[in-house]
């Protein structure tokens, strides 16, 4: 018997949800507060703050140290982490366990797949390079894609609309409370995956379902569509 056709469109949020980039990303932090005339932060005090953009990250490196710095002072570091993460965008970065076989499975049923990410686009596009997996996604949306960004849930609504496919048939996977508010706020379901970047525990994100590995991606979508999408 042949497998049925899932029409749905899958939504994935990049950092903390398909690829590991806390290791790059905090080696740039720090070496922009190095470079910038401060000590190293603990890396688990800029972890917390990864999924939230450079300036985040530069401000929660200088708390750990307990300086609190003008924003202008903050923007340059800033622009020094995003120039050392660019050159070594993927030294360290690497996709979740069962990722790829994950999204195979799926295109290979039907679905469309897109992502959204508030990253930049061109250090977005530089790491799927870096990564492989450039041409997986049928649309790519990013922070700078648009004058919205996630949570603004027009973000959402863009990715699942160049990627072909129908809101009543998307639903958006992520790890942040970011991307499971545009979800949310889009009208779709929302999967938080447990092992990225929110700093909160997934179950409290507010999604639909939680979900502790790729490999329960499919069934996951199978229970949150069935049998609505499926054709």
């Amino acid at each position: 018997m042949p497998k049925p056709c899932l029409a749905a469109t899958v939504v994935f949020d990049l950092d903390g949800t398909i690829a590991d980039t806390a290791p790059d990303l905090i080696d740039a932090a720090n070496a922009a507060l190095i470079a910038g005339g401060f000590a190293a932060a603990p890396p688990e005090a800029i972890r917390k703050a990864v999924g939230l953009g450079a300036r985040a990250m530069v401000e929660a490196g200088l708390a750990a140290a307990g300086h609190d710095l003008d924003a202008g002072r903050v923007r340059q570091l800033a622009a020094g982490l995003v120039a050392h993460y660019e050159m070594n965008i993927a030294a360290k970065t690497c996709l979740f366990p069962g990722f790829a076989e994950a999204a195979g499975s799926l295109r290979l049923e039907g679905a469309k797949l897109a992502l959204c990410t508030n990253k930049q686009q061109r250090l977005t596009l530089k790491l799927l390079e870096a990564l492989g997996i450039a041409g997986l996604f049928d649309a790519v949306t990013c922070g700078d894609s648009f004058p919205f960004r996630k949570p603004d849930p027009r973000h959402v609504e863009s990715a699942v609309s160049l990627a072909g496919g129908d809101l009543f048939a998307a639903v958006m996977v992520g790890d942040s409370e970011p991307d499971i508010a545009a979800a949310k706020a889009a009208g779709i379901p929302a999967i938080a995956v447990s092992f990225g970047y929110a700093s909160v525990p997934a179950r409290e994100l507010g999604a639909g379902a939680v979900m502790n590995s790729f490999e329960e991606l499919p069934g996951l979508i199978r229970a949150v569509f069935a049998p609505a999408v499926f054709l």
